[in-house]
């Protein structure tokens, strides 16, 4: 005769096996409202990212030097905020944070298209404004990223994940072309409204999140910031396949940035391009980005890393040297364009995510977090002064000349890999090592996102 434990033991196992399974994540509610909130986020976000300088361009006639500045302004707040930003949010409950950036973002635009109207709008306000998006973008991008992780179940991380790094890649595509052709409209200002009305969605479906928000549990001490960062920027330094991803991809930025604001410049007012034509060619980088990433499944396991690598690099950065030599029909420099475009998306993301395999391989779990943000701070930090190097050369020598130098310069990204261990990699990715005399404690292990070159 079983005993009544046994039988509570059946009972208990039949009501588990009859209990309903899980819905599926696109069933809950929740979920929905965060991708549709990230999604008009994303979307608002890139398309802001080229109305503001074409808004420079084509409406307040910014020269070259103020055109650098701008996007300067606008890259600076990843310098200055993303190291501390990620610390900050681990305190603040996420979906707080993002609906305060969208609300900011959206009244930020707002304001600018009323000035606009009452012609108020001036470079130095454009400056503030740019600046103001672009701080409040940091906070909102590196929340929506952590608030996964409190919606869903550990299960369900990576298809969430997935889903809204889809959206994104999609609101890359976009936002651009999108973003170009509001400019182009006659009451280009309003560009900057549409802005605002996608920051408001987003505000509106992140707010209708009903699920309570499950907070990490604080320390009573927390580790010093600025050791840690320390420990992550001594490690990068010290290990030589990270040191030669480190530095390439600092000269990338430099070089990209620079050349990206003479790009800007010399689209519409050398090639005499709308605003619709110049998001469509920045847009074509999307599409290039995807067949990227699919090739990387596979290319480095046949052709090695390193062959991998050193080859993405070079079609990617030097497809821009044609660009100068464009003067003539639209008929033939716009599907140049796009294809220069897709060129560079495909080859980018090749080296992208086969420099992130490589900087995976050899970091500690510990240190997978600030290997991952010293190397993209390094990178992105030099953004700015590429920006300004790059109005100051247009400015002096004019913009085809501007162009061809800028885009030369790409070209030492790749040089610098060629002369490092990382174009001697094979099939087999290269083996962790250890830092030395580092202490990595269980909970400062972080989850990587994409490596930014």
């Amino acid at each position: 005769m079983p005993s009544a434990s046994s039988a509570s033991s059946a009972s208990s196992a039949a009501s588990g096996s009859a209990r309903p399974a899980r819905p599926g994540l696109w069933r809950d509610a929740d979920f929905r409202r965060l991708w549709w909130g990230q999604t008009a986020s994303q979307v608002g976000e890139h398309a802001t990212l080229v109305i503001l300088p074409l808004l420079a361009v084509l409406t307040l006639d910014a020269s070259a030097g103020g055109l650098g500045v701008l996007r300067a302004v606008g890259q600076a707040p990843v310098l200055l905020l993303s190291l501390f930003v990620g610390a900050w949010v681990d305190r603040w409950r996420t979906r707080t944070t993002m609906m305060l950036s969208d609300a900011g973002r959206a009244l930020a635009l707002g304001a600018a298209a009323l000035a606009a109207l009452v012609g108020g709008l001036g470079l130095p306000s454009l400056l503030a404004l740019t600046f103001t998006v672009g701080a409040l973008s940091v906070f909102f991008d590196v929340a929506y990223q952590a608030s996964l992780v409190r919606l869903v179940e550990r299960d369900r991380l990576v298809r969430g994940n997935s889903a809204l790094e889809g959206s994104r890649s999609a609101a890359q595509i976009g936002g651009p072309a999108l973003g170009g052709a509001l400019v182009s409209l006659p009451a280009a200002p309003f560009a900057a409204v549409s802005g605002a009305l996608f920051f408001a969605l987003s505000f509106l479906s992140i707010r209708r999140i009903r699920r309570a928000e499950s907070m990490p549990t604080r320390q009573e001490k927390s580790p010093r910031v600025w050791r840690r960062i320390h420990e992550g920027l001594r490690f990068v330094v010290g290990d030589t396949f990270l040191r030669a991803v480190c530095v390439a991809s600092a000269a990338f930025q430099f070089s990209f940035a620079a050349m990206m604001t003479v790009y800007l410049l010399f689209l519409p007012r050398e090639l005499h391009l709308s605003g619709t034509v110049v998001g469509l060619a920045l847009a074509a980088a999307g599409p290039g980005a995807l067949v990227g990433s699919l090739l990387a499944a596979r290319l480095p396991g046949r052709f090695g890393h390193g062959t991998v690598v050193m080859c993405a690099a070079a079609l990617g950065d030097g497809v821009f040297l044609c660009v100068p030599a464009l003067d003539g029909s639209s008929a033939v420099t716009v599907p140049v364009l796009l294809a220069v475009g897709f060129v560079f998306g495909l080859g980018g993301q090749l080296v992208n995510v086969t420099l992130m395999a490589v900087r995976q391989a050899v970091t500690p779990d510990g240190m997978q977090g600030r290997a991952a943000a010293t190397i993209t701070w390094a990178g992105l930090g030099l953004t700015p002064v590429g920006s300004l190097a790059g109005g100051f050369l247009a400015g002096e020598w004019g913009l085809r000349t501007g162009l061809l130098v800028t885009a030369a310069g790409m070209m030492l990204s790749p040089g610098i890999m060629a002369l490092s261990p990382l174009a001697r990699l094979g099939r087999q990715l290269p083996a962790p090592i250890r830092p030395r005399r580092t202490m990595i404690s269980s909970d400062e292990a972080e989850t990587c996102g994409r490596l930014d070159r």
